[in-house]
C-alpha cells in the first residue's frame, strides 16, 4: 500500500501534458513579442480610411479644378487646362475671396478679444461649482441646433427685433441708426448688414476660442506672476510680459477653429447679411445651380491652401500644444 508521500513523488515524476496551442494563443504570443505589430494593425484601418476617403476626395477635388466647362453645352470638359484657375482670379471672384478672408480675420480678432477675459476668469479665479458652471455655459450653445441659432439671430437683429426694441427703450435709436449708416458694414438693419453677419459668426464660433485659451491660461504658473509682482511690475506689465506670451499658443489654437470655420461656412451669410457672396456660397451655388463643378472645385481649394499656410505658422508658434 503506497503512502501519500510516495504518490506525490510519483506524480511529480510524470510529465505534465498541456493542451495543444490554438491560433488565438499563437496570435497573442506574437503580439506580445512584437507590440509594434499590434499598434500597426490598430492604426491601419483609420489611416486607410483617411487616405482613401479624405485625401482621395481632396485629390479628386484638385483634379477637377483643372477641368473646364463648355460655354455652349454646359458640360465638363475633362481636358487639363488652367482656364478655370484664370477665371478664379477674375476681379469678381477675387472680391469673394477677399471678402471671406476679411470676415474670417475680423471674426477671429473679435473672438480673441471677447474670449480672453472669460477664459482668464475661468482659469485663474473659477473653482469648484463656478468652474462647472463655466464649462456648462460655454458648451450649452453647442448643444442646440445650428440652424435654429442662426434663424433666431436673424429675428433678433431684424428691424422689428429685440435689438431695435431695446435701443428705442433706452433712447439709443440714434446710435443704432448711425452704426447702420456706416459705409460697408452698415445696411437697412443689422440682419441685412456685414455687421450682423459678423455678430452671428462671433456668437456661433466663440466657444471654440474660449476653451483653448482657457487651457493655455491654466498652464501659466502662478509663481511667475508672483515673481513679476516682486520685481515691481504693474498688472499691465505682468499681462504684457508674462500672461500674454504664455497664452498666445492658446489664442492661435482657438483662431485655427474660428478662422477655418468662417472660411468654409455658407449658411450664416445666406441667412444673415447682404446678398454679397462668400466662398462657401460660391461653392454651393456653382456646383448646384450653375453646374460649374470645375470652378466650384477651384474655389474649394482656396480655403485649403489658406489653412495649410495658417497651420504652418500656428505650429511654429506652438499653438498645437494648447489643443
Amino acid at each position: 500500500m503506497s503512502t501519500p508521500a510516495a504518490t506525490a513523488r510519483a506524480g511529480a515524476a510524470l510529465p505534465v501534458l498541456l493542451a495543444p496551442r490554438g491560433a488565438g494563443d499563437r496570435l497573442t504570443a506574437l503580439f506580445w513579442r512584437r507590440p509594434g505589430l499590434l499598434a500597426a494593425l490598430l492604426v491601419a484601418p483609420p489611416l486607410l480610411w483617411l487616405a482613401v476617403v479624405y485625401l482621395g476626395s481632396l485629390a479628386a477635388l484638385l483634379l477637377q479644378s483643372f477641368y473646364s466647362i463648355d460655354e455652349f453645352s454646359g458640360l465638363v470638359q475633362r481636358d487639363f487646362t488652367l482656364k478655370t484657375w484664370a477665371e478664379l482670379f477674375s476681379p469678381a471672384n477675387l472680391d469673394i475671396i477677399l471678402r471671406t478672408v476679411t470676415m474670417a480675420a475680423a471674426v477671429t480678432l473679435g473672438a480673441a478679444v471677447l474670449a480672453f477675459p472669460i477664459a482668464y476668469f475661468a482659469a485663474r479665479h473659477a473653482r469648484g461649482r463656478w468652474k462647472a458652471l463655466f464649462y456648462l455655459g460655454v458648451m450649452l450653445p453647442l448643444w442646440s441646433s445650428y440652424l435654429v441659432k442662426v434663424y433666431a439671430w436673424k429675428l433678433i437683429l431684424a428691424r422689428e427685433g429685440i435689438v431695435t426694441w431695446a435701443a428705442e427703450g433706452v433712447g439709443a435709436s440714434a446710435v443704432l441708426n448711425a452704426v447702420l449708416a456706416l459705409p460697408v458694414i452698415g445696411g437697412n438693419s443689422l440682419s441685412t448688414s456685414y455687421l450682423g453677419t459678423w455678430l452671428v459668426f462671433l456668437y456661433v464660433w466663440l466657444p471654440y476660442m474660449i476653451l483653448p485659451m482657457q487651457a493655455a491660461l491654466e498652464r501659466v504658473p502662478a509663481s511667475m506672476l508672483e515673481a513679476a509682482a516682486d520685481l515691481g511690475a504693474s498688472r499691465w506689465q505682468a499681462f504684457r510680459s508674462v500672461i500674454l506670451p504664455l497664452a498666445l499658443p492658446g489664442v492661435i489654437a482657438g483662431s485655427i477653429f474660428t478662422f477655418s470655420l468662417t472660411l468654409g461656412d455658407y449658411i450664416i451669410p445666406q441667412i444673415v447679411g447682404t446678398s454679397a457672396r462668400f466662398i462657401g456660397q460660391a461653392v454651393y451655388q456653382l456646383q448646384g445651380t450653375a453646374g460649374n463643378v470645375p470652378l466650384a472645385a477651384a474655389f474649394a481649394v482656396v480655403p485649403i491652401v489658406i489653412m495649410l499656410v495658417y497651420l504652418r505658422i500656428a505650429r511654429r508658434m506652438g499653438a498645437f500644444d494648447a489643443l
